[in-house]
């Protein structure tokens, strides 16, 4: 499965039975990823072994934020780790050769080297731009996209990204734009995700 066009990572409220309503909108408007960032134990294992059945539905990777084992217990197709989370080889030795294994880079070449060279199947870059999600994130700058490129993985960009301005990051050499805010802060969740893939759309 491939990492690339609108990567959809859940708010709060899609983590919810309820909620599963909103992701099947963005996945209508053509979401390609999906990750589920949940921060509430209760709710976390019903809302991955649901997202992975939807997401599988309409033939989309589904991945888990941070937690190795419960992406290995709602067989999701793999995990997104930041700096404090489990090693990308753990990871890799608890989910399998087939798992998609993503990496949080923020604005760290260096760092990026590092964990394409130990196995990481994506590099995300990010903050671009500012962001309600995590408002004190490190500042990105396309060019840092650009110069990722040499390293021959799908560059993922995050950080307060609008259809306005994603098409630069698209440009300078995103694979894929992550947005949480920018799909599931509208009423029209199924529109605000058209908007997003179609950047990429116009870009072929």
């Amino acid at each position: 499965m491939r990492i690339a066009g609108l990567y959809a990572i859940t708010d709060t409220a899609c983590c919810r039975p309820e909620g599963l309503a909103r992701v099947r909108a963005a996945l209508l408007g053509g979401a390609r990823v999906l990750q589920l960032r949940c921060k509430d134990p209760g709710l976390a294992m019903d809302a991955a072994q649901a997202l992975v059945a939807l997401g599988h539905d309409f033939g989309v990777p589904v991945l888990v934020n941070d937690d190795v084992e419960l992406a290995y217990a709602a067989r999701a197709d793999g995990v997104h780790l930041g700096r404090d989370d489990a090693t990308v080889e753990s990871a890799r030795a608890r989910l399998g050769a087939r798992a998609i294994i993503g990496v949080s880079c923020y604005a760290d070449l260096d760092r990026a080297r590092d964990l394409a060279l130990r196995g990481a199947d994506y590099l995300a870059f990010g903050s671009f731009y500012p962001s309600c999600t995590k408002p004190h994130a490190t500042r990105a700058e396309p060019s840092l996209l650009t110069a990722a490129r040499a390293l021959c993985k799908p560059l993922v960009a995050i950080g307060g990204i609008l259809p306005e301005n994603g098409r630069a990051l698209i440009a300078a050499g995103a694979s894929a734009l992550a947005v949480v805010d920018g799909v599931f802060g509208h009423n029209d969740i199924t529109g605000a995700a058209r908007a997003y893939q179609r950047l990429f759309e116009d870009t072929v």
